[in-house]
């Protein structure tokens, strides 16, 4: 991590940062809005009693899939503030509209029509958004109702105009996220949706390390349990930086070409192919999926059919039936957003049009079934890294009750993000150093 921290410094130019007044005013937007999204999730629903709450969640310790959902909403769901739903509906419908787009011939032609085609894709998302959002209000109002603690009850006026107020909240909250996470895409710097997940888990971490500490000075975790999980959380942060790094590197030759008296081209050049290309698509998709069962199992308040009761007991933190159904979708969603963003059939087109070839490979089809030979193994090897990742911390915090759920999703949600973050300030300087230069270049050309 030193190398890394030194590289970085020694990458950005101090001076050009200091005059790049546009970066500048991206992160000062970036930072603000994140910091109204953090008052956001202080902010509580009306009629709910946050005592009555905290104790509910205490008693249950955020167990399961709505412990993560909690982690990922930087702790507005046990607060149950406005922002309780957080950007995690949004997340469901981009969900459904990929995977609308592989079978629907419609999006798929409106897919490829550029700009206009991916607007139209944006605003469908939004108003799916909207539905999700409803849907899982509807399920948190009806879920608060039957809550009831050592105080007492968590909805003192349950009831229809409750259960309207919390819907409309609650959905008013996650289209405010929406919008507020594509402003800091366009206006701020990285993906604003990820960015806000990365906050509410980096605001999290100086109460759960507290909680861990303050459990190990009373004598309720022992002090080698304590030094095992943070070399523990050391070697994962190494681990997922070496791996998301990981690249296969695949030669690309391009022909001698002759114009005039003079020869081009002949050059080698390659074409990386990422380990992990879905990055930290797979585990936050499989979480949002895996809150469906649980929004259902609110919906009957505990009174439900007992199967329903049963399986919502079974999706709890470390159960056999939650990791392999985790696990699953974490694989699964890794193929599925590697072939969306990569498609070895137009990267091959794209080579031939262009003279490139691989050497010992055909162009054309043979190319493609290569790239996608490839592509099909470095996806299992990064299947598998994030499943071990997701999973085996999980199996660990189940096995010693640790209440310390920084664990491996969350571990890598920070890091990549951090990464794609420094990536887009890099690039941002780069591009005020590139225009520098073009200015002097015309100053002195003008002398």
């Amino acid at each position: 991590m030193a190398s890394a921290a030194e590289q970085l410094a020694a990458n950005l130019n101090w001076g050009v940062f200091s005059k790049a007044t546009d970066l500048k005013k991206r992160l000062w937007f970036a930072l603000g809005a994140l910091i109204v999204y953090r008052i956001g999730t202080y902010i509580p629903l009306p009629g709910v009693d946050p005592h009555i709450l905290q104790d509910v969640f205490n008693n249950a310790r955020g167990a399961g899939i709505l412990g993560m959902f909690d982690m990922f909403a930087g702790g507005a769901l046990k607060r149950m503030t406005i922002f309780a739903l957080n950007i995690m509906p949004y997340i469901s419908a981009s969900i459904i509209m990929q995977l609308m787009t592989t079978v629907s011939p419609q999006l798929e032609t409106m897919k490829k029509e550029g700009e206009t085609g991916r607007k139209k894709i944006n605003q469908y998302t939004r108003y799916l958004t909207v539905l999700v959002a409803t849907f899982q209000a509807y399920g948190v109002a009806v879920g608060l109702e039957s809550m009831t603690g050592s105080l007492g009850p968590a909805v003192a006026t349950p009831g229809l105009f409750f259960r309207f107020t919390t819907v409309v909240t609650l959905v008013g909250g996650t289209v405010f996220l929406m919008w507020l996470g594509e402003q800091i895409t366009a206006r701020g710097i990285g993906n604003g949706a990820s960015l806000i997940i990365y906050a509410g888990i980096i605001a999290e971490l100086p109460s759960a390390l507290a909680g861990t500490l303050e459990l190990g000075r009373t004598g309720a975790l022992s002090a080698i349990l304590i030094i095992v999980l943070l070399v523990m959380v050391v070697v994962v942060i190494a681990f997922i930086v070496f791996m998301e790094r990981a690249q296969r590197r695949i030669i690309v030759q391009y022909p001698k070409r002759q114009q005039g008296n003079k020869m081009f081209g002949g050059e080698s050049s390659h074409l990386p192919l990422k380990l992990n290309t879905s990055g930290v698509i797979p585990p936050i998709f499989a979480s949002s999926i895996l809150l469906v069962p649980a929004t259902f199992a609110s919906f009957t308040a505990g009174q439900g059919p007992e199967w329903m009761i049963v399986f919502n007991n079974m999706m709890s933190r470390g159960h056999w039936l939650y990791l392999t159904l985790y696990l699953g979708l974490i694989v699964f969603f890794a193929f599925f957003y590697t072939a969306v963003v990569f498609n070895p059939t137009e990267t091959a087109d794209n080579l031939k049009k262009y003279g490139g070839f691989v050497p010992g490979i055909r162009p054309g089809k043979n190319t493609a079934d290569y790239l996608d030979y490839v592509l099909v193994r470095l996806t299992a090897i990064g299947a598998a890294y994030l499943a071990a990742i997701s999973v085996l911390p999980e199996l660990l915090i189940a096995q010693y009750s640790v209440p310390f759920y920084f664990g491996g999703t969350s571990l890598l949600i920070v890091v990549s993000v951090t990464m794609d973050t420094v990536a887009q300030v890099q690039s941002h300087l780069l591009a005020h150093q590139y225009e520098g230069l073009i200015k002097k270049a015309k100053l002195k050309g003008a002398r």
